[in-house]
């Protein structure tokens, strides 16, 4: 059996190098790996990609990504809070390029990332300044754009729990962008709150298999 178990989130994080696609679980700060991401903030990576819901708040998480400009584009659905100093800085100093993705089309473009699918075509953004320069079509006299999948180098997801071979259960809303980024990137890591032994999550519970996940950190979030 693979041992997927790291002992520290800085260990977990330490394969990420700079220029990387970064996909980040959660919604707002709900089912965000914060410890994975305050881990990468630490490292001294570069020019990285994010693609998030959102662009964090406050002084921890997604937030110190931008604090120590190590982002410079963002694929998001919702940046502009309150609360978005750090990001609203470093596009302002123009070191950030952001990408406008409605919620619903992020989420499918993951999806279709992890099922290894090209794009699709939706109806959503047609004929708006966000799908400007997308291939577009009419389709029994609808129009649809064109949206490309989105795959990550390197996933950060956060689970409840988790067993050695990466099995992981999320708890309730932290059950949005986790497991479609799970699935979506090359290598995926996942901070658990508790660590069980194998063949404690019951099949039917499995939320995301382990031959999605990499490497796995309990970690008190």
């Amino acid at each position: 059996m693979i041992d997927k178990l790291k002992d520290s989130a800085a260990a977990a994080v330490a394969a990420v190098r700079s220029g990387s696609v970064i996909l980040v679980g959660g919604f707002g700060d709900i089912g965000v790996p914060l410890e994975l991401v305050d881990a990468l903030a630490s490292r001294d990576v570069h020019d990285l990609t994010l693609v998030s819901n959102n662009a964090g708040t406050g002084e921890r998480g997604l937030s110190l990504l931008f604090k120590h400009r190590r982002v410079s584009r963002l694929i998001a659905s919702f940046p502009s809070q309150q609360g978005a100093d750090h990001f609203f800085a470093a596009h302002a100093e123009g070191g950030v390029e952001v990408e406008l993705v409605p919620q619903g089309t992020l989420a499918e473009r993951l999806r279709a990332g992890g099922s290894g699918l090209a794009g699709f075509f939706t109806p959503t953004g047609y004929g708006t300044e966000l799908t400007a320069g997308k291939e577009t079509r009419v389709i029994d006299d609808r129009g649809y754009v064109y949206e490309k999948a989105i795959v990550g180098d390197f996933a950060l997801v956060a689970a409840h729990r988790a067993d050695r071979s990466g099995n992981l259960r999320y708890r309730l809303a932290s059950r949005n962008f986790n497991p479609l980024m799970a699935m979506a990137a090359r290598h995926t890591i996942a901070q658990v709150r508790e660590l069980v032994p194998l063949g404690d999550i019951d099949p039917d519970d499995v939320h995301t298999p382990g031959v999605f996940v990499n490497q796995i950190v309990e970690t008190l979030q």
